[in-house]
């Protein structure tokens, strides 16, 4: 990689307790910055759920800086984040989050660590990384090749963006709407968001992720997604998201079942699909609330 576009953690609010106990430990996801407080801006700070006055917020940058010559997974991330908390002086935390591939994450976390969390909390992520999504990676990577590091890296961006959307709200936005040039409005945002994501995030990060992504399988090596997840001695949450294309929810609730009745798993209804764990901050801040509460209003799985 040519350069580390963030520092290897973000700590914000309250000192940690020796016991852990105001701890809340994060995942960020593929283009996302170690930072809550840019993915959930409504959530973080003074007075807000997640008030800094009260909780110590740990976000690890997951990707090491240099990489190696190893492949980065989910694994290794899990286990960067353990090193972080190790240079923090940090043992055990309240509450582990994480969405998408930070989700896949959480789900490493808490099979390699399955005594230093009381809950860890899901969003639209899977234990085994799917075939069509994978297929999805595949194009972006191979729009890069074909067209270059800038013009292939947007290309590859505009592709993400119609997997995290659904056709309601895409048909609903835009429509058949069309720029004063001719170019339909569709277009346009996604031509909007390729720039922007070529204009601020390492295309060589961006493939790492995606190759880490393809790899994971939280069972792999440890007979299987059951064996793996049901080892977790705390909370485990899925929280699958209606109208999710790339992860449905079918797919999280699977894997709740086979962690056994340590795990609950938990529903978002919203027009955006995948993308309704960071945009539906309502309903994220009323989970993330009742789990911090001990509030039981989940779905249990068996």
């Amino acid at each position: 990689m040519n350069r580390r576009p963030f520092p290897p953690w973000h700590l914000q609010g309250a000192p940690p307790r020796d016991d852990g106990s105001n701890v809340l430990l994060f995942f960020h996801s593929l283009t996302g910055e170690p930072d809550p407080s840019t993915w959930w801006p409504g959530l973080v700070g003074p007075g807000k759920l997640l008030d800094t006055d009260r909780w110590c917020l740990v976000t690890p940058d997951l990707v090491p800086d240099p990489v190696g010559a190893a492949p980065l997974t989910t694994r290794t991330m899990a286990r960067v984040a353990g090193s972080v908390l190790d240079r923090l002086g940090i043992g055990a935390v309240r509450m582990a989050v994480g969405g998408s591939v930070g989700g896949m994450v959480a789900l490493e976390w808490a099979a390699i660590y399955p005594h230093r969390t009381r809950d860890v909390v899901v969003f639209a992520a899977p234990a085994v990384h799917p075939a069509q999504a994978m297929g999805w990676n595949h194009i972006q990577r191979e729009a890069i090749r074909a067209a270059g590091p800038e013009r292939g890296f947007a290309l590859a961006r505009m592709t993400a963006m119609l997997t995290y959307r659904t056709p309601d709200e895409l048909e609903g936005r835009f429509g058949q709407e069309r720029r004063d040039d001719g170019l339909p409005q569709v277009a346009s945002w996604l031509e909007h968001h390729g720039r922007k994501l070529v204009a601020r995030y390492p295309m060589e990060r961006y493939l790492h992720l995606l190759d880490a992504m393809d790899g994971h399988h939280v069972g792999g090596g440890r007979g299987g997604v059951g064996a793996a997840l049901g080892a977790f001695q705390g909370r485990l949450l899925g929280v699958g998201i209606q109208g999710d294309l790339l992860y449905p929810p079918e797919t999280v609730r699977s894997w709740c079942r086979k962690a056994g009745p340590g795990a609950a798993y938990h529903e978002i209804e919203s027009v955006h699909g995948h993308d309704a764990f960071l945009l539906e901050e309502g309903a994220v801040a009323e989970l993330l609330g009742d789990v911090l509460a001990s509030r039981p209003r989940v779905l249990r799985v068996g």
